[in-house]
């Protein structure tokens, strides 16, 4: 599977983020800019809005199709009735149809479990997702933020092609366990905000000016003291982007390409210039001493998630 080095995630268009501020016509018009850039990799899923994403994605692909990657993920939404997560073979077939009419299309190009489902044997899920597979409307499968041993599990029922996990210069987690065992089984890694929720980017000091229903309003790196303390990273970003004659963002997505291959982080934004700024990421080479400085820099301080969230990931 083969998609661009730098894609676009298209959650905060219709959730999470934009509040009141949300402009459909904006995103749409992001979105096809994209496709104009060569970038091929489109990042959705069914719970965010919920549905209104992949309606506002298969709006904005119409005609163009063939020239992009379409990725979008099921089980955070029961449609049996289910509490909780739900990621068995009725849910996984009931979702991908509602998930093919809203993109318009007859095939899924890269289908995610959007997390684990503790309830429902992870062979269980993979082996309903190898018959959709199989029917022609999925035609490769990944798993997002899931454990290294359930990836071998997963990977061995089907193929999979990528792993989708948080991965940035504040996010590091995946580089004790899961990223060796995807380079070992083949397999991709989606690294989602990869400038730390814009974080990264250097423009938020505060909370400031963040909608008020922002999600990272409570987020734990975003409150108390963590918000003041991580503006070290921030900063140091900031200087080799003053070397480079580059911008924050651009340095936080070349030191992840600087990573390795097989690495394809899916910034998100809902603005045609922040999207130009970030494709151009992939022009970018930082020197092994930059990389070096970058590498060193403390870890974040607080949880990537609140507490309910943290533990729906890595299992």
């Amino acid at each position: 599977m083969e998609v661009s080095r730098i894609g676009l995630g298209t959650m905060g268009m219709s959730a999470f983020y934009t509040g009141a501020g949300r402009d459909e016509a904006e995103s749409i018009r992001t979105i096809r800019r994209a496709v104009d850039l060569g970038v091929t990799h489109l990042d959705t899923a069914e719970v965010y809005g919920p549905y209104l994403n992949e309606e506002l994605v298969g709006r904005a692909v119409k005609g163009r199709r063939d020239n992009v990657v379409l990725a979008t993920k099921f089980g955070l939404i029961s449609h049996t009735g289910r509490p909780g997560p739900d990621s068995t073979p009725a849910n996984l077939r009931a979702a991908v149809d509602g998930s093919l009419r809203r993109l318009g299309t007859d095939y899924i190009d890269l289908y995610y479990q959007h997390r684990v489902d503790p309830g429902t044997p992870i062979e269980e899920t993979v082996g309903a997702l190898s018959e959709l597979v199989a029917a022609g409307k999925v035609r490769h499968i990944g798993l997002s933020e899931a454990a290294a041993a359930t990836i071998r599990r997963a990977d061995a029922v089907h193929p999979v092609a990528a792993v989708q996990s948080e991965y940035s210069l504040w996010t590091r987690d995946p580089e004790i366990e899961v990223l060796p065992t995807l380079r070992e089984l083949g397999i991709g890694l989606v690294p989602y905000s990869p400038l730390g929720h814009g974080f990264l980017t250097g423009h938020i000091r505060s909370l400031d000016g963040l909608d008020a229903a922002d999600w990272r309003r409570t987020n734990p790196r975003f409150t108390g003291g963590n918000l003041a303390r991580n503006l070290r990273i921030a900063d140091e970003v900031r200087e080799v982007s003053d070397e480079i004659d580059g911008t924050p963002a651009q340095v936080a997505l070349a030191w992840l390409l600087a990573q390795g291959d097989g690495i394809a982080p899916i910034p998100g934004t809902k603005r045609v210039d922040r999207l130009e700024e970030n494709s151009a990421a992939d022009g970018i080479r930082l020197t092994a001493d930059q990389i070096a400085r970058l590498n060193n820099l403390p870890p974040a301080s607080g949880d990537r998630h609140a507490e309910p969230d943290m533990a729906a990931i890595d299992r």
